[in-house]
């Protein structure tokens, strides 16, 4: 029987219905979130699908690379700004808040990247993340080149290009669901850590 919860416009399957892995997945990330992010109960009406995507959101996320994970939802919020997808702001909103200890700082990226108070080298990220976005057809070697000025390796600029690419997709899943985040996000990390 679906669940009743406002996760998005299609059916959400009961979690016990749900192959075990999965349900020791989301076991996982309620201990160590606090919480099931609604994605996840969204993604599980295809469980094949559900899979890939958090395969490919921990690669792309979670993984040692040249980007910090801070940097890596920054790019999330500002995709999310230029597509105006609500879940994606508030939920990767809440991450910038608790990995940069900052309460202005993911609210400041999802309203007007431009205002917030970033260094020259995450602002050439936003700008890159920003018109990759909305003009992709006009991304060129300017474009990577100012990136490799600001000091990212080739492999950043990859990282950065992926990731904006990953949340553009994501988004438009979002749109097209009419995907709601979860209600806890709008409290967490809103006070200035020391």
């Amino acid at each position: 029987m679906p669940s009743h919860d406002p996760v998005h416009a299609l059916p959400v399957p009961d979690e016990s219905t749900l192959d075990p892995d999965l349900q020791k997945y989301f076991k996982i990330c309620r201990e160590k979130l606090g919480l099931l992010p609604n994605v996840l109960k969204a993604y599980s009406f295809r469980p094949d699908r559900l899979r890939r995507f958090i395969d490919s959101y921990n690669e792309i996320m979670l993984t040692d690379g040249p980007l910090t994970k801070l940097e890596r939802e920054m790019i999330a919020v500002t995709v999310s700004s230029r597509n105006r997808c609500y879940y994606c702001l508030v939920a990767h909103g809440q991450a910038v808040r608790q990995l940069s200890g900052d309460p202005e700082l993911g609210d400041a990226i999802a309203l007007n990247y431009r205002m917030a108070d970033l260094s020259p080298r995450h602002r050439a990220m936003l700008d890159y993340a920003w018109k990759l976005t909305g003009e992709p057809e006009n991304i060129g070697p300017q474009d990577r080149d100012a990136l490799k000025v600001a000091g990212f390796s080739d492999e950043a600029v990859w990282d950065i290009s992926e990731t904006a690419s990953f949340f553009n997709y994501t988004n438009r899943m979002a749109h097209a669901v009419e995907m709601r985040p979860n209600t806890d996000y709008h409290y967490m990390n809103r006070e200035k850590q020391a």
